[in-house]
């Protein structure tokens, strides 16, 4: 008789497997055996045996609550966290796909890595010290957005008495209060939703905000009228550059409302760190990054909706602290870190690398 399968048991190793190997995410679906990311590949557990839907079930019985797990049956699809006891927490997505039910998760490390130790440039340590404004993390998903976030707010609990507050879905980094006070709440769990939190944060004597994801206009709105009003709010996009990215948040308003937030966006904005993880020669990643500073001429530029001019300003701008993508590219492949293959893939304006390379 084949051996009873315990879910317990086989989610401990799986998670287990995962730490072992460095991985970064978990891949577990029905009809197909468990896959794990591995330095941005995903390597299949081929001594595994394909999962079944019932596999599915018991995993997803383990790690949600009852009110989580009947929205997940209800709208086909849920976020949650996971924390395997103290040694491994997971930023979760359970979905259904023809049918079939899988989960993803992203291991979310318990040690904040510094800018440094995240081979980071240190100009952004001087965002984390500013007293109001609003600064924004961009890229693809998987690209360490959130990672260097929570290197930002962490130097801000190191370094001061602040009262910071995070809303995110789920809550990913955990903070341990050093010098502020940081309280973190969670969509569904704590808030109803970003735009009630971030809201209600005026009410709660805040200093810094850390929203996990902005994704509809309303959650913008207030997010940059808090920058205009003494708060220091940090925010994340899917987007893939800082041109892009103020693109983006005009775009979400109403064309009514389109000149009202290119003006509040001009005067409340830091800046926009873009970045992407590339393979590094030595194994591993390390990351490319792009860096819009807030000028009066970039501020100008919002303002005036004249945004397909920044990249120019960006490759102009190293006077003021700001870094050009390709030139960020093209300093890891003279420092031997990135092959030129990769920097050339990975750019988003080859014929410009190649002068530099």
């Amino acid at each position: 008789m084949p051996e009873k399968f315990d879910a317990k048991r086989e989610l401990e190793d799986l998670i287990l497997t995962v730490i072992r190997e460095d991985g970064s995410d978990l891949h577990m679906a029905a009809n197909r055996v468990p896959y794990v990311r591995i330095v941005g590949e995903l390597v299949p557990l081929v001594k595994k045996e394909p999962l079944t839907q019932d596999n599915m079930i018991e995993f997803v019985s383990l790690m949600l609550t009852e009110d989580r797990k009947e929205k997940l049956f209800k709208d086909y699809e849920v976020d949650f966290s996971y924390s395997y006891g103290n040694k491994a927490r997971f930023r979760c997505n359970a979905y259904f796909q023809r049918g079939i039910l899988s989960v993803a998760m992203r291991l979310i490390p318990e040690y904040i890595r510094n800018i440094e130790e995240l081979n980071l440039p240190p100009i952004l340590e001087t965002f984390a010290r500013k007293k109001q404004g609003f600064f924004l993390v961009v890229g693809p998903i998987g690209q360490g957005k959130s990672t260097t976030l929570a290197a930002l707010i962490q130097l801000i609990n190191s370094e001061r008495t602040e009262h910071i507050l995070t809303i995110e879905d789920p809550v990913e980094y955990l903070f341990r209060p050093v010098k502020s006070i940081v309280d973190q709440r969670e969509i569904h769990t704590d808030t109803g939703d970003f735009h009630s939190g971030l809201y209600s944060m005026f009410r709660q004597d805040v200093d810094v905000v850390m929203i996990g994801e902005m994704r509809d206009h309303e959650t913008m709105s207030v997010a940059v009228t808090a920058a205009e009003t003494g708060h220091l709010v940090f925010s994340t996009l899917h987007t893939n550059d800082a041109t892009q990215t103020i693109d983006r948040i005009i775009d979400t308003f109403p064309p009514e409302q389109q000149n009202q937030i290119s003006a509040q966006l001009a005067e409340s904005l830091l800046g926009v760190f873009s970045q992407r993880l590339i393979p590094r020669i030595a194994g591993g990643q390390i990351p490319a990054y792009e860096l819009l500073i807030n000028t009066n001429a970039v501020s100008n530029l919002i303002r005036e909706r004249r945004s397909h001019e920044i990249p120019r300003v960006i490759e102009t701008g190293a006077e003021f602290g700001m870094i050009d993508f390709n030139r960020s590219l093209a300093e890891l492949v003279h420092n031997g870190e990135i092959t030129t293959e990769n920097a050339s893939l990975f750019s988003t304006n080859a014929k410009s690398l190649e002068r530099l390379l």
